[in-house]
């Protein structure tokens, strides 16, 4: 019997890749590492596009949507491949199979400050300290890029709670350091209006008069 060769035979991920051969292009898979803020390539993918360990990198997904991470490697991830876990390909609109493009973002600045607000269906009967119980461990020394408009999910107190990036200075990204000021203060944001339900340019109240914290208050 003589092949058809048919394309339906091919990933059809891999066979956009092979037409368009473009190296920042690459099919979407599952993490590993389950940290909001790093994605993960092959080695050699790492030197082709000239990326070293702990790179910051910008990704770009559907509708425009584009975040910052920390890219890492691993040995099981292959060439056409980058690992993102479930936070991230939601800030980017994508799903497993998808195609999204990376690039190298060296110029990302330490933040002054970001202003973050909870999603309200993930602190219905919370009581305490959001900054100190959540965002604090988040992000002390860890240095976590942000984007403007990302969704970001952080365990603490046997909870899950969500936030949203509503402002970095400077914008849109930045690194948030030991000295970024984290303003957490203002309405949390209802589920039906998130933007990781409906638009990504939903217009925010302005930030009003911010109660700020230091990620170094407190600390010995």
């Amino acid at each position: 019997m003589v092949s058809s060769g048919h394309p339906k035979a091919e990933d059809y991920s891999t066979a956009i890749l092979k037409q368009k051969v473009r190296p920042n292009r690459l099919i979407v898979d599952e993490a590993i590492n389950e940290d909001n803020s790093i994605v993960c390539l092959s080695q050699a993918k790492m030197e082709q596009l000239q990326l070293f360990r702990g790179d910051t990198v910008v990704l770009r997904g559907r509708k425009r949507r584009q975040t910052v991470c920390i890219v890492l490697t691993d040995e099981s991830c292959a060439d056409e491949r980058v690992r993102m876990n479930r936070v991230i390909r939601n800030n980017l609109r994508v799903r497993l199979g998808d195609v999204t493009s990376i690039h190298a973002c060296p110029d990302v600045k330490y933040g002054k400050r970001i202003h973050v607000l909870p999603i309200d269906d993930t602190i219905e009967g919370l009581t305490g300290n959001l900054f100190e119980v959540f965002l604090k461990p988040y992000f002390l020394e860890a240095y976590r890029p942000v984007h403007k408009g990302d969704i970001f999910l952080v365990r603490g107190g046997m909870r899950a709670v969500e936030f949203k990036v509503v402002e970095t200075d400077p914008t849109p990204h930045c690194i948030v350091a030991p000295d970024t000021i984290i303003h957490c203060e203002g309405e949390a944001i209802k589920r039906e209006v998130c933007p990781c339900v409906l638009r990504a340019d939903a217009e925010l109240p302005p930030l009003g008069h911010p109660t700020y914290f230091l990620l170094d208050l407190g600390l010995d």
